[in-house]
């Protein structure tokens, strides 16, 4: 491999433009390239939940998303007889309401800052691999044909990806049996002020109100067969499900779509790799896809830019997929069951009501429900990168507490708890960490009890322990960086659902 032949993204979406934004800001050369010859535009997706954020904080465009987007003060769940459940949402679980064209934007713009560009008219129509590089033949709008040589290639080019079908890779699954519209607009009337995000779960279909920013708002639900979106039907359903008194106008989307649970049965071969819609998908209304693929993006950015400096082992790269997966699998199963909730029918939700009217009177269930959501509990299995089972942190995403204000996007960070930083246990780890100096920094947080945190590039927690653990601090970095990396000595356990 030549250090020099860039990182080649297919695809410049969401997902595709914060991997080389995070490429290009750890220090791999990217050539990224788009078939289509502008940016997508439509709102699309809409929820940035925190994980999201992370992603967008690292390129620096977080602060401008947050002046633009919409900040959701709660979930509201109505039956057909008013209010089954409000669950507040707390400042470390909620989202970002804001369309997914301005998300683009922002991300492209910090592509750019970073010295990067989008080929947009480019379109993927052969791909090569040997044990150095990758070749993609691509053409332009005006037929010429190029041969462009990289170091990798990630497919970032969606759910009817070229790079997957060009590999030979199944996208197993089904499709869902449910159609759906969208629309957006204004709303006028008498409850026209939409502050929370809305859920209405009628005998007569479900139906969602978002906020969006300059006062438009989102509506989606589920259709019945053979009905026809228009303008007529999207009011007529408000009426039948949502408050009563509310009328919607000045329609700027209007839309239908089905959707289907695939993932590819592989999301790396050899020096290709998979992410976003290109390696998983599932159903929109539970509003994580997004979310889903920027964490696919976060996590292979470190490793790849690890890779291409020569600071890690390519085997690294096999913790992708094994990450990953399991992520999506975990995504899959959250959006699957709530949507099959929302949407059922007379009588099974009669039961589902009453259920939900409980739930929401205890706290434990609505934070554990609002982390769930934000992200906070997808759990990484054990992989040579980490062990779940060192501490209930392990395989988490970092605590807030344990990421400093200032990071180095290539590195590891030891952090250490306890009443001081002298003694004898801040000084053991520093030492350790000053003895992988290329790969990690020490941080020190005064709180108790004495122990650590080992935070990946990416913030999650690779190992969490107590003193007598530091030696597996050693044990992994040491592992990370040898030619070969060793199959973890633990087991999997169950992930939390």
């Amino acid at each position: 491999m030549n250090a020099r032949d860039p990182v080649i993204v297919i695809g410049a979406g969401p997902c595709g433009l914060a991997l080389a934004g995070e490429l290009l800001r750890q220090g791999s050369p990217v050539r990224m390239v788009d078939a289509a010859s502008s940016a997508q535009r439509g709102s699309r997706a809409i929820l940035l939940w925190p994980l999201a954020q992370t992603v967008l904080g690292d390129l620096g465009v977080l602060q401008k998303a947050g002046e633009l987007a919409v900040r959701p003060q709660a979930l509201d769940y109505f039956g057909d007889h008013g209010r089954l459940a409000r669950v507040e949402l707390r400042s470390q679980d909620a989202p970002l309401l804001l369309p997914q064209q301005i998300t683009d934007r922002l991300l492209e713009a910090a592509v750019v800052q970073l010295g990067g560009r989008v080929e947009r008219g480019v379109r993927l129509t052969e791909v090569n691999q040997d044990r150095d590089g990758v070749d993609a033949v691509v053409v332009n709008e005006a037929g010429r044909r190029e041969q462009l040589r990289g170091s990798w290639l990630v497919a970032a080019d969606g759910v009817r990806s070229t790079v997957r079908e060009l590999l030979g890779i199944t996208f197993a699954g089904a499709a869902l049996p449910s159609r759906s519209f969208l629309a957006e607009g204004t709303l006028s009337g008498a409850n026209d002020d939409v502050t929370a995000l809305s859920y209405f779960l009628t005998s007569r279909g479900g139906l969602l109100i978002a906020p969006l920013p300059n006062g438009r708002v989102r509506l989606a639900g589920d259709m019945r067969p053979g009905q026809d979106v228009s303008p007529e039907m999207v009011q007529q359903l408000l009426v039948a499900r949502g408050p009563a008194g509310l009328r919607i106008g000045d329609l700027v989307t209007l839309t239908t779509f089905t959707s289907a649970e695939r993932m590819a049965e592989r999301m790396r071969d050899g020096r290709c790799l998979l992410i976003g819609d290109a390696a998983h998908t599932h159903s929109p209304l539970g509003g994580q896809g997004l979310n889903l693929g920027l964490q696919d993006a976060h996590n292979l950015a470190w490793k790849l830019t690890g890779v291409h400096a020569g600071r890690f082992s390519p085997a690294i790269l096999d913790t992708y997929d094994t990450e990953r997966r399991a992520a999506a699998r975990y995504v899959t199963r959250l959006t699957g069951t709530t949507v099959r909730l929302a949407f059922l029918e007379p009588p099974w939700n009669h039961l589902r009501n009453p259920l939900m009217r409980a739930a929401q009177s205890q706290a434990f269930l609505r934070a554990r429900y609002t982390s769930a959501l934000a992200g906070w509990r997808i759990r990484y299995p054990p992989t040579p990168l980490g062990c779940p089972r060192t501490s209930g942190a392990g395989g988490l995403p970092a605590p807030t507490w344990a990421v400093p204000e200032t990071t180095d996007p290539h590195k590891y960070r030891l952090v250490t708890t306890g009443t001081s930083r002298a003694g004898a246990w801040p000084g053991a780890a520093a030492s350790l960490a000053h003895s992988h100096a290329a790969i990690v920094t020490h941080h020190h947080v005064h709180r108790t009890p004495p122990g650590f945190l080992l935070v990946r590039p990416d913030g999650y927690v690779a190992l969490a322990g107590r003193v007598r653990d530091l030696e597996r601090v050693n044990r992994l970095l040491t592992a990370v960086t040898a030619t070969r990396i060793p199959v973890p000595d633990t087991e999997a356990e169950s992930h939390d659902t």
